[in-house]
């Protein structure tokens, strides 16, 4: 790989020669799990044996903050890593500041401090009302439920569930309206029961009785999120054999659902002794899904029908205003950098690509917005055209070796 630098920023360069992509993967482990994971070892009295722990960055900082004693916690720019610390760092009692890069310090974490205020926690905020730093100044257990608001990030009802167990006579949660990214709820549930806490979901009602977690061995599994590029790469292609290695079939990653949005979309998949096949098959004329409970694809989605031709209507977006960037007004930004035009509507995205090769080249790199899912989601389009894509190291956030894993896969890229 070659350098190309500026002043300003680090630029990668990729394409494909042939568009026909035939290719073994080995993906990286799931950063939602891992970081679960690690918050429920921490709480238990014994030592936990956790294998296959992600090496993306988010990770990599979970486990460097758990372990450290400083009193300022800088988790970058993990959002999960600090929801996560904040409620276990309230509950434990552990006196700490809690802070991030700038666009961290954009990102709200109000509902949760208001909820963990509300049980009891002690915490102030050190500059903006409602966004990190914050500071923990302790816990004294005041109240066993609390109510909160649905359609919210699942990491602050994850965070507040995980922590759960240890409050005394645990926690009744609430949920008001409705429930976005539901199955990450339910990783988080079925995590702490493999660590011996038992939950109680009816209704919108999470209660967790006060117990101790037990030690137990975990090994994590590959990661689904990851997953989704290789199927925009094989919908991309002329032709495709990729075979993911490390996903499991009864899979608690909800975006284990890739399987089924990409079908339509072109992409076969089928689990083989080797790991989770990937071959083309027909494509739809249009497109419509609800991202509510799997916001993290929509992206990756969003470029395969605007490359491919197909119209779509992309539905429950609300959470991706909050990510590493505003998701929506990124991706209305680089599509039309490829000529495609697309309307935003409450939460809703239109993308109306025109003919059956809507992509122009774009005249500039495209922009990530230090957002890995960003530079991930765009990748694949090099199949198409050369393709420049700027700070590509975002991609250490989740899956460190993407680029060389194109390269193996028959991308040529400049760096």
């Amino acid at each position: 790989m070659k350098l190309v630098q500026s002043k300003e920023l680090t630029l990668l360069q990729l394409y494909h020669t042939s568009g026909e992509v035939s290719t073994t993967v080995t993906l990286p482990s799931s950063k939602s799990e891992s970081n679960r994971a690690l918050i429920i070892a921490a709480l238990c009295k014994e030592s936990c044996q956790l294998e296959n722990l992600s090496q993306a960055r988010d990770t990599q900082t979970m486990q460097r903050l758990l372990n450290t004693t400083e009193e300022v916690l800088d988790v970058l720019d993990a959002g999960t890593t600090m929801r996560f610390l904040t409620a276990y760092c309230a509950v434990t009692n552990r006196q700490c500041v809690l802070t991030g890069t700038e666009r961290m310090q954009e990102r709200p974490i109000g509902i949760l401090v208001d909820a963990l205020r509300e049980i009891g926690a002690h915490i102030t905020y050190e500059k903006k009302e409602g966004f990190p730093p914050v500071r923990i100044h302790g816990f004294t257990p005041c109240k066993n439920q609390v109510n909160l608001r649905g359609d919210v990030s699942s990491q602050y009802i994850s965070a507040l569930l995980m922590v759960a167990p240890i409050i005394p006579n645990g926690l009744r949660l609430k949920l008001i309206g409705k429930v976005n990214s539901r199955p990450y709820i339910e990783m988080t549930l079925q995590l702490m029961q493999r660590f011996g806490v038992e939950a109680y979901w009816e209704e919108n009602e999470i209660y967790v009785p006060q117990q101790s977690y037990r030690p137990a061995k975990y090994t994590v599994e590959s990661d689904w999120s990851a997953a989704s590029y290789w199927f925009s790469i094989a919908a991309l292609s002329k032709q495709a054999r990729i075979c993911l290695q490390g996903l499991k079939p009864d899979s608690l990653q909800g975006d284990r659902v890739i399987t089924d949005i990409m079908r339509p979309l072109g992409v076969t998949s089928k689990f083989t002794a080797e790991g989770l096949e990937l071959t083309k098959s027909t494509t739809a004329e249009c497109f419509e899904w609800d991202f509510s409970h799997c916001p993290d694809l929509a992206q990756t989605v969003a470029v395969v029908g605007a490359a491919k031709g197909i119209p779509m209507k992309l539905i429950g977006l609300e959470s991706l205003r909050i990510k590493e960037t505003d998701r929506i007004a990124a991706l209305q930004s680089e599509l039309a950098a490829l000529g495609v035009p697309t309307e935003e509507n409450n939460n809703t995205l239109y993308i109306y690509p025109r003919g059956i090769t809507p992509l122009q080249p774009p005249p500039r790199p495209i922009h990530t917005y230090q957002d890995h899912r960003m530079a991930m989601a765009f990748a694949p389009v090099s199949l198409l055209f050369p393709l420049q894509i700027e700070h590509p190291q975002v991609v250490e956030k989740s899956y460190p070796h993407f680029w060389e894993d194109l390269e193996a896969a028959g991308f040529t890229i400049f760096r």
